[in-house]
């Protein structure tokens, strides 16, 4: 797969499938970006899982930060990386040794690795890179457009809207 560009059907399955999420490089720091993707993405229903060794012992959002992939139970559908390129592989290495493999590898803006990506997919595991699932999450539901940022998504059709709790546009269809 080329990581130039990614369709928009691939990122919008991607988010509607992943339920739950490894955050790596998660900040308790409400400055840092990974802070607020966290709160996005659980804010929209997913279930994030902070990862920071530096961090154990403390809490984001309520959730306790383990101190590796490898301390969370249970299935991880996504493992978002929010390190520098560099520490990718490591990290998609660790990731392919849990059973089951994570569906989906996604690393944050900036971060782009093709010796992980090209690991990972040979194990059949997506990978996503140079991407941010909070900023896609609001480019495919249009509630980036709030901001005044350009969607690339153009419709008279009215959006989704969650069907519970706080009215948030959802990445479903237009209908």
């Amino acid at each position: 797969m080329t990581h130039e560009s990614y369709p928009d059907d691939l990122i919008r399955s991607i988010l509607k499938s992943a339920k739950r999420i490894a955050l790596v490089g998660a900040s308790d720091n409400p400055a840092r970006p990974s802070y607020f993707v966290f709160k996005y993405l659980t804010e929209r229903n997913y279930d994030v899982i902070p990862v920071n060794p530096g961090r154990v012992g403390s809490m984001l959002l309520g959730k306790p930060f383990v101190a590796s992939i490898h301390d969370i139970e249970g299935q991880l559908d996504m493992v978002e990386i929010f390190r520098n390129s560099e520490a990718a592989l490591p990290i998609v290495e660790d990731a392919l040794t849990l059973d089951p493999l994570p569906k989906v590898i996604w690393m944050q803006l900036g971060v782009r690795n093709d010796e992980a990506a090209a690991l990972a997919e040979a194990k059949g595991v997506t990978v996503i890179m140079n991407r941010c699932p909070k900023i896609e999450y609001g480019r495919l539901s249009g509630e980036i457009s709030w901001q005044g940022v350009n969607s690339r998504i153009l419709s008279s059709k009215r959006p989704a809207l969650s069907t519970k709790g706080f009215q948030k546009l959802t990445i479903d269809r237009r209908q």
